[in-house]
């Protein structure tokens, strides 16, 4: 028995190292899958970005190629999903089963199918609010067989730095998403923060982003940057804690349904009456977002200081000009005065609505 035992580990090793020598050229890591069929079920995307605005639409392409020999299934599912930030938690968006087809939360009466073949499963958005922009995931599901794709639905807008009237760096998680939705944005993302400083967007002081990360966007390195000698880049903080940090934030806002202008007044005007002067025009006063994009996407040009809804002074500059933004286009910040003070005019938005 011994003889037998020590001769069969002898042959083990003998066909081992003739493996070994056989296929040298492998890596002892590597896995090797051999498929008999091919897939039976594959799921793409003829336009991996779709670009839009808020209040456009927006068609997420997604078509599916099933085994021709494969019979009909009535069961066969569509499902979107929101991804977020970290990936770790998906938005149900919209499911169809046959005759059967749903939409959630937020998305509910905004999105359908495109229905262009029959296998199409492209998702219409419409209607784009500002926490539509994102990726998107298009699953199949063939009774055993199933795949994915994913979509990404950028929009047309501005990033713009914001603090409180507290000053710099009072802001955490919470405060910076509270923040920016009451200046009509959300917090921003960092491609749209790298599309910003690609874009010229400087900034020194660190601020929020949507996934947790603390950044800001140098063009023109200088000491207080990070330092003169380093290159021009987005500067990382890292994921920061959300509760107990604080920083300023990144806004992102898109087109807007509505007007925004400078109200036309006899006299300057406090805060208080900037804030009755816009209701008795049928408008309400304007906010810092509404600003930015009225700046960036519509070219507006203003030289006259005026209110807006945070308490603070502002004028957006689209052609530089002496005493109003000589060497760049820019909406130029006053600070945050006392409301008392009767030195100021007023930027109202009326909406469409």
């Amino acid at each position: 028995m011994t003889f037998l035992l020590f001769f069969l580990l002898v042959l083990s090793e003998s066909r081992a190292d003739s493996f070994d020598e056989a296929y040298s050229d492998l890596e002892h890591y590597r896995t090797i899958y051999i498929s008999e069929n091919g897939p039976r079920l594959s799921v793409d995307t003829a336009q991996p970005k779709v670009i839009s605005q808020r209040g456009g639409n927006a068609t997420l392409q997604c078509t599916f190629n099933r085994d021709p020999s494969s019979p009909p299934n009535p069961k066969l599912r569509i499902k979107w999903t929101k991804l977020t930030s970290d990936y770790l938690k998906e938005i149900d968006v919209f499911v169809a089963m046959g005759f059967h087809k749903k939409s959630y939360g937020r998305f509910h009466g905004r999105v359908h199918l495109q229905d262009a073949g029959k296998n199409d499963a492209s998702l219409v958005i419409t209607d784009i609010t500002l926490e539509d922009y994102g990726k998107y995931k298009c699953e199949i599901i063939d009774g055993l067989e199933d795949d994915i794709a994913v979509v990404s639905l950028d929009l047309q807008g501005i990033v713009f730095p914001h603090s409180p009237r507290l000053g710099r760096y009072n802001l955490n998680f919470a405060d910076a998403e509270k923040a920016c939705r009451d200046q009509d944005a959300i917090v921003a993302s960092f491609d749209q923060l790298y599309d910003a400083w690609r874009d010229g967007l400087d900034w020194c002081n660190a601020g929020w982003l949507s996934d947790g990360s603390v950044q800001y966007p140098i063009t023109k390195p200088r000491e207080p940057c990070g330092g003169k000698n380093t290159i021009p880049g987005v500067r990382n903080y890292g994921m920061r804690d959300k509760q107990k940090e604080r920083y300023d934030v990144f806004c992102f806002t898109s087109n807007y349904k509505g007007r925004f202008y400078y109200l036309i007044h006899p006299f300057k005007l406090t805060y208080d009456e900037a804030v009755r002067a816009c209701q008795k025009d049928g408008a309400q006063i304007a906010k810092v977002g509404q600003m930015y994009a009225a700046w960036k996407l519509l070219g507006y040009d203003r030289c006259d200081a005026g209110w807006l809804a945070d308490g603070s002074v502002r004028y957006p500059i689209s052609r530089p000009r002496r005493r109003c933004s000589p060497t760049e286009a820019a909406v130029r910040f006053s600070g945050f005065p006392d409301k008392k003070h009767k030195l100021y005019g007023v930027y109202c938005y009326k909406s469409d609505n």
